[in-house]
This record gives structure tokens, C-alpha cells and sequence, in this order.
């Protein structure tokens, strides 16, 4: 067939009906290019963000939904071997810590976690222990006098478990209960 315009194989009686459809498909693919194009405009900027590490600002339309208020989330990880070479920190032990401890200085709740971790030591050992997260959550606007209570819990873990550090992580964040 010699090389035709595809409005001249839809109208010409002799083309195979497949020749005949090129323009439909050609309207079905430019019709779904339209779809994507419309699609990718439309999708809101604070996804091409995702995994910069940025904090991208609240969208208008997400800001008014929020619920909650102002929180800091504060986890701290205890390591339950000790380096002098004692016996390690059994779950009991590691609850009556929590008791004395954290309970009276955060008795609203709390969260703890069991889990396995590993750390390079002061001497450049890599230590694998069997290890705790503890989660506490307050309002930010007790942040300062928070932080100095988590300092002393962390001072007291250090000292009585001849530990080298319990790794403290916090983050904003707004919480509704």
C-alpha cells in the first residue's frame, strides 16, 4: 500500500478494516496522553518531596483537617549488656528501672519495645545486644522541663549499668487523644 495520510486509509474503501481503526486508536492514545497530562498537573507539589528531607510546609487543604496538638516524641534506647563484663540486664531488672525511674517522672504512659541493635563501642568494638525502646510523649509546651527528667533517666541507666550511653531521639509532631 503506498504511504497514505491516516485520514486517507480510514476513508479508503479497499484499506483492511485494521488500517481503517489507526485513527480511533490514535484518538484513544492522545485522549489518555491528555488523561496523564492532566493527571501529573493536578497532582499536588508535596509529593515530588517525598524523601527529600525536607519538612514540607501543611497544604491549605491539609492544614485545616490536622487534629491535635503540639507534641514531642522522645525514644530512648538501652542497651542491656554490660561492658565491663557483668551479667547482662534481665527484663525484670530493666522494669524495675522503669518503675523507680521513668514511672514517677512520666506517669501518663509510656511505651516500651523489646528489640535486638548494635552499636561501635568506645573502643571500637561492634557491641550486638538485645536492647529496649522506650517512647514517651509529652506536650511541647513541657519540652524544657521534660528534657532535664529524660536526662537524669538517662544518667541514672548509665551509671547503674555501667553503660557507655542511652541514645536519646526526639521529634515534633502533633498528637490527638
Amino acid at each position: 500500500m503506498p504511504l497514505l495520510s491516516r485520514t486517507a486509509v480510514a476513508n479508503d474503501p479497499a484499506a483492511s478494516p485494521d488500517d481503517r481503526r489507526l485513527p480511533r486508536r490514535r484518538t484513544a492514545l492522545v485522549a489518555a496522553a491528555a488523561g496523564l497530562a492532566v493527571l501529573a498537573v493536578g497532582t499536588p507539589v508535596a509529593y515530588a518531596t517525598l524523601g527529600s528531607g525536607a519538612s514540607p510546609e501543611p497544604r491549605p487543604a491539609v492544614a485545616g483537617a490536622l487534629r491535635g496538638k503540639d507534641y514531642v516524641e522522645t525514644r530512648l534506647l538501652f542497651g542491656t549488656e554490660r561492658p565491663d563484663g557483668g551479667p547482662e540486664m534481665t527484663d525484670r531488672q530493666f522494669l524495675e528501672f522503669i518503675d523507680a525511674e521513668v514511672t514517677p517522672r512520666f506517669p501518663n504512659g509510656l511505651t516500651i519495645q523489646e528489640g535486638r541493635g548494635q552499636w561501635r563501642d568506645s573502643h571500637g568494638v561492634i557491641e550486638r545486644e538485645r536492647s529496649y525502646e522506650l517512647t514517651l510523649l509529652y506536650p511541647a509546651s513541657e519540652a524544657r522541663v521534660r528534657g532535664g527528667q529524660i536526662e537524669r533517666i538517662r544518667d541514672a541507666y548509665e551509671k547503674a549499668n555501667a553503660q557507655d550511653s542511652v541514645a536519646r531521639l526526639e521529634e515534633r509532631l502533633t498528637a490527638d487523644f
